[in-house]
């Protein structure tokens, strides 16, 4: 039987946890099923949620509320099909209830449905009273569809509920952000401080969007402010850290860094920060012991290996240099730049076809920048293997047709294999494209230099653009 309200335990959630533990039924209040129901959800515990709605019905059959949060726990498990049935029958019920059309929406949402999600969800703001949860939903359908201002305006309107909401404060400056509106951001940020100085993570914003624009003195202002909100905030002594080494003042950002690691457990990213600082005050000795620090905390922080990798090689320690860049390649294979980092100290190193390799890793991950293929045809060049020198050259061509030097040096390397023809093209479209970079070609390709047809193709040319 039923306990009565003066036998039950004090709050819902325990004494409904105490009667999963005993054989007896207590009566609960719909309200405080709903708590319940609410706490479970709220912190992931989905089975007690569907035993607590369960429960909740057999006690109180006739409650919209807790069929909807049933509805809500079929959306939440993709039971989609159910749940849109479920709200068929609550609808014939209760056709003005915005919770329905909430779950709609969630429903439509999970559809990747983003419209028929919106339009939903406006109705739903037509019939209640409570706006403020739904122009968060409206704000996220918006971000699905990257439309980052409506987005933006609708995370505005939950602010002007809550302006303690800072879920909505993140989601305005990622809209600004995604917006490239950074002029907008900082006004925006400036205009809640006005109503709330004592905001740190407002302060903490705005300092990232200073530092963004380059204006490196308020955006230290910014993170003093936050720090002066609270002094527990490793966010903005970190990111205070940063602008004081764009500042030249490393003694300061090394004493930023510090603080974070005084405050919480020590960080790799703070290691890392205070090794550069060190190596930009020329302590190599510290900077090398900060970069190990850094990899010994955490050695799947592939920035790390890099940092030792870039300390050795600035040091011409290549064999040092790329033991650590393969560390970093280990961690992080698809990083376009490592690889050019590995075939620059293998190319030191005179592993020529280690470099080709390195290079043709980097074209395969879509990096086709000009340096990229004159690198590699430099290491195809120095490795002797002139023909594929000259197909690097003329597929750096295809991707950059208006640039002089691939021109230049594929008409020289195309005269060491004796393609006399095709050398005669490109040296004249080189000479077209910019003929006061002849002295590339001239540098590279010395021997080629008093060749009479190119002394005459050169003469004619200039005579011809005179």
């Amino acid at each position: 039987m039923a306990l009565e309200s003066n036998e039950r335990p004090g709050k819902p959630v325990v004494k409904f946890e105490s009667m999963l533990k005993t054989d007896d039924v207590y009566f609960f209040d719909a309200e405080d099923f709903e708590d319940i129901i609410h706490h479970y959800l709220n912190n992931g515990k989905i089975a007690l949620a569907k035993k607590a709605i369960k429960i909740s019905l057999q006690q109180h059959p006739g409650s919209i509320e807790l069929k909807l949060l049933n509805v809500e726990v079929h959306v939440f498990e993709n039971d989609l099909d159910l749940a849109e049935k479920l709200l068929d029958k609550l609808q014939l019920i209760d056709r003005h209830n915005e919770e329905i059309y909430i779950q709609r929406a969630n429903i439509q949402s999970k559809k990747d449905n983003h419209v028929a999600a919106i339009n939903l969800l406006n109705k739903a703001l037509e019939l209640s009273n409570n706006h403020f949860d739904i122009h968060s939903l409206l704000g996220m359908e918006y971000l699905f569809m990257d439309d980052f201002k409506l987005a933006k305006d609708n995370f505005i309107k939950c602010i002007s509920y809550d302006e303690h909401d800072y879920s909505s404060l993140y989601n305005i400056i990622h809209c600004f952000e995604f917006l490239e509106d950074f002029d907008g951001a900082i006004y925006y940020l400036n205009d809640y401080l006005d109503r709330n100085p004592y905001c740190e993570v407002a302060w903490h914003q705005l300092g990232k969007q200073y530092y963004t624009k380059k204006m490196y003195l308020e955006a230290v202002t910014a993170y003093d402010f936050a720090i002066i909100a609270d002094d527990t905030f490793i966010g903005a002594y970190f990111e205070r850290g940063k602008v004081l080494e764009k500042l030249g003042k490393y003694h300061d950002a090394i004493e930023n860094y510090e603080t974070t690691i005084k405050i919480e457990d020590p960080t790799s990213h703070a290691y890392l920060r205070i090794g550069k600082c060190h190596e930009k005050l020329g302590n190599n000795d510290m900077a090398k012991y900060y970069y190990y620090q850094t990899v010994h905390q955490d050695p799947l922080l592939d920035k790390g290996w890099l940092a030792i990798t870039d300390f050795y090689h600035k040091k011409k320690n290549y064999k040092k240099a790329l033991f650590y860049i393969n560390k970093a390649l280990n961690i992080d294979s698809e990083n376009s730049s490592y690889w050019k980092k590995c075939g620059k100290i293998n190319t030191c190193l005179k592993n020529y076809e280690e470099a080709d390799f390195s290079y043709k890793k980097m074209v395969g991950l879509g990096n086709f920048k000009l340096d990229t293929w004159l690198k590699w045809a430099d290491a195809a060049h120095s490795n002797t293997d002139l023909t594929s020198a000259v197909e690097i050259l003329a597929q750096g061509r295809e991707f950059h047709p208006e640039d002089a030097e691939l021109a230049y040096k594929l008409a020289g390397l195309q005269l060491l294999t004796n393609d006399d023809i095709n050398a005669r093209i490109n040296l004249i479209d080189a000479l077209n494209l910019d003929v006061e970079k002849l002295y590339l070609f001239e540098e590279k390709f010395p021997q080629y230099t008093n060749t009479e047809w190119i002394l005459n193709l050169i003469s004619d040319f200039k005579k011809a653009s005179s």
